[in-house]
């Protein structure tokens, strides 16, 4: 049951209005490249709006034999802060709709 003075056909027009400026945002979002770092440049990686990693590049000066684990490190660490600028974008465009972004069960 409605309130007085709602017209469903107001409403409907209203929902499928932002169901249109979401699908909007969302197609922009895939087409964005979202760019992550860690160890001052040493790691870099790219990510689209979709969550997917594009690219990884690392720099020679990052690879030490005797010590991969840190180079892990880096890779993940790298990876997060593309995940959040993702993340944070994702809130910025779809809002509420959002329901925490595409990493809302976390990585």
């Amino acid at each position: 049951m409605l309130p007085d003075g709602m017209d469903m056909n107001q409403l409907l027009a209203q929902a499928q209005q932002m169901q249109e400026q979401m699908q909007q945002a969302q197609a922009e979002l895939a087409e964005t490249t979202f760019d992550g770092s860690a160890g001052g440049g040493l790691v870099t990686v790219k990510m689209n709006g979709t969550g997917d990693l594009t690219s990884v590049d690392i720099k020679p000066e990052a690879c030490d034999p005797e010590d991969t684990d840190s180079l892990g490190d880096l890779v993940v660490a790298a990876v997060r802060d593309a995940m959040g600028k993702v993340q944070a974008m994702t809130e910025a465009k779809l809002g509420g709709f959002a329901g925490g972004g595409p990493f809302s069960q976390g990585m």
